[in-house]
């Protein structure tokens, strides 16, 4: 069963109200979250976060909803945090509680998860995908920890999800280098479940989604945060660290340094300060 947009109808009252996010719902419950800043790659500002935070608490609470796709609008799924956008002024540990709110509200979303990745998933965007229980790529998509490059540690999940799913010298690969890697190498990995011909993916993910939403919601969810917990530490610990690690990133000139590199398309000069 495919989902095209004709068969689908707006869920959530707050979508006609939001800037860079788009969520539909087909009738059998599945629902699809776009990020919409095509000509950012889907780059997450201060407003798509304040709405995905917005859209993982309201979801968690809609019975109604039985699947989540989250994929990007254009030719990329998420290029990570807009570090070029402005916004409101805040402390950035106060940054990083709003994204590890987003990470938790995502990972502890009682539905079923699949992200349909069309092309680019970068940094947060790469742990976005990896934050959903299940990942189908394009074969043009491209996964990458991005962050050393930009001065930063993984965030966003990322060291708690990562070495489960690589293994820990892998995952120490991928964060140090910050190397992009293709869709078969992401399959070889385990990073994501199925690759498929770019035209295939709106039919593939539609019909596992399908399957899903035909399943038994509560068995599902139960089964789902079993599965979370299985492992330890949790999610809420990474993400602790995460934040404190990032704070003290952005306080530094390595960081500044990396960011005026990438604004300016240049090969940053680190100085470990």
């Amino acid at each position: 069963m495919g989902i095209g947009r004709s068969e689908r109808s707006t869920v959530l009252s707050m979508d006609s109200t939001m800037e860079t996010l788009l969520v539909d719902r087909d009738d059998s419950g599945v629902v699809t979250l776009t990020l919409n800043r095509p000509e950012k790659k889907n780059a997450a500002n201060s407003v798509m976060w304040d709405e995905l935070g917005e859209f993982f608490s309201t979801l968690k609470h809609d019975t109604e909803a039985r699947v989540l796709v989250i994929t990007g609008s254009g030719d990329g799924f998420c290029s990570g945090a807009d570090l070029g956008a402005g916004g409101k002024p805040r402390h950035q540990l106060a940054a990083m509680r709003q994204i590890h709110d987003v990470a938790i509200g995502l990972h502890q979303l009682p539905q079923p998860t699949i992200a349909k990745v069309n092309g680019v998933a970068a940094g947060a965007g790469c742990n976005l995908a990896l934050g959903c229980d299940l990942i189908v790529a394009a074969e043009r998509a491209r996964f990458s920890e991005i962050f050393a490059q930009r001065g930063l540690s993984v965030d966003f999940g990322g060291t708690f999800l990562l070495p489960r799913l690589v293994g820990l010298h892998k995952a120490k690969e991928l964060a140090f280098f910050a190397d992009v890697i293709d869709s078969a190498e992401a399959e070889r990995l385990g990073i994501v479940n199925r690759v498929v011909p770019d035209g295939e993916l709106d039919h593939f993910v539609g019909e596992w989604a399908a399957r899903l939403a035909a399943g038994p919601p509560i068995a599902l969810a139960q089964t789902k945060a079993m599965l979370n917990k299985s492992i330890s530490p949790g999610m809420d610990e990474a993400l602790d660290l995460e934040g404190w690690a990032q704070t003290v990133n952005f306080g530094t000139s390595d960081t500044k340094e990396a960011i005026a590199a990438f604004i300016e398309k240049r090969s940053p000069e680190f100085r470990g300060r």
